[in-house]
């Protein structure tokens, strides 16, 4: 029988080759590193003026351009869009055996410039927005500013003991790389508000071709989780927007207004009613207005 993933996803490539303007594209990081980015064509970038770069970053269930595949679209037309595949995701390997989210932060840096980015804004998802934290505390001049959406600033052990409780369950792989159908459903049922029926065999399809790379994975999460006493909040000097699903049980809202404490007056908190840890998903519409306004505000002031 044929996977209903396997089908979609080259059409949706295809359309966001065509409708977009965006293109895949490897880059190699270092000997032993390659990334993929999803890039403006260069029929994209001659239709496009001189505009800021906006960059997205991914969750941990999804690839890049399967994470994004309503945003990109929106905002291509105004704004140069990349989406970067973080490592062992969407073609992204290395051969290093760091697995640190600041290993992920250099990698996407270094993409970056070598695709000739000088400034971006970040738009991050979870894990995505773990990295892009990191990357705006490593490399400033670089990332100008942040959108973050249901992610705090690092993953320290107080912060993922309180979610996996409320989520139900005792470590990060167990529920982040399901290996059974039920696994898969239970994954989506707590990532959104309200999740409409879905039949197995379309979980069946999902299990079978998105969990790919599990041992490197499983590290990757292991990696995450730091010990509170190593961590120190930075200083952000880039202006921070907080946009989350208002009833997110992964990172809720008492998560996502610590957070605001922690980075300050240059941080604003926006939420979308109705709508889980993946907002941009399960409420595009809604997302992506509030991100456009976002988006102009941030880059009008520079």
């Amino acid at each position: 029988m044929v996977n209903i993933i396997t089908i979609y996803k080259p059409l949706l490539h295809g359309f966001m080759k065509l409708a977009a303007g965006v293109r895949p594209q490897t880059v190699e990081i270092e000997p032993g590193t390659v990334m993929n980015f999803w890039v403006p064509t260069e029929k994209a970038k001659l239709q496009n003026k001189p505009k800021q770069a906006v960059v997205f970053l991914h969750g941990f269930a999804m690839d890049g351009i399967m994470t994004w595949q309503f945003q990109v679209p929106a905002l291509a037309s105004k704004y140069k869009v990349y989406v970067a595949d973080l490592i062992f995701f969407g073609g992204s390997i290395t051969d290093k055996a760091d697995r640190t989210a600041d290993f992920q932060a250099r990698c996407v840096a270094k993409g970056l410039m070598k695709l000739g980015i000088e400034k971006c804004t970040l738009v991050g998802l979870s894990y995505g927005g773990i990295v892009g934290f990191k990357m705006a505390e490593l490399y400033p001049s670089l990332v100008d500013s942040m959108v973050v959406t249901c992610s705090p600033i690092a993953l320290t052990q107080s912060i993922s003991s309180e979610s996996l409780k409320r989520i139900g369950f005792s470590r990060w792989p167990d529920y982040l790389l399901p290996d059974t159908v039920k696994g898969v459903r239970n994954l989506f049922d707590i990532a959104t508000y309200k999740l409409p029926y879905v039949p197995n065999w379309i979980y069946k399809d999902i299990l079978e071709v998105m969990f790919d790379n599990r041992k490197e994975k499983e590290e990757l999460l292991d990696a995450l989780v730091i010990n509170d006493v190593d961590f120190m909040i930075p200083h952000y000097p880039q202006r921070i927007s907080l946009l989350w699903g208002e009833n997110d049980n992964i990172f809720d809202m008492e998560t996502a207004l610590n957070l605001k404490k922690q980075i300050g007056d240059k941080a604003t908190l926006e939420c979308i009613e109705k709508a889980g840890h993946i907002a941009e998903v399960e409420r595009p519409i809604v997302y992506n207005r509030k991100l456009k306004q976002i988006l102009a505000s941030l880059i009008q002031e520079d």
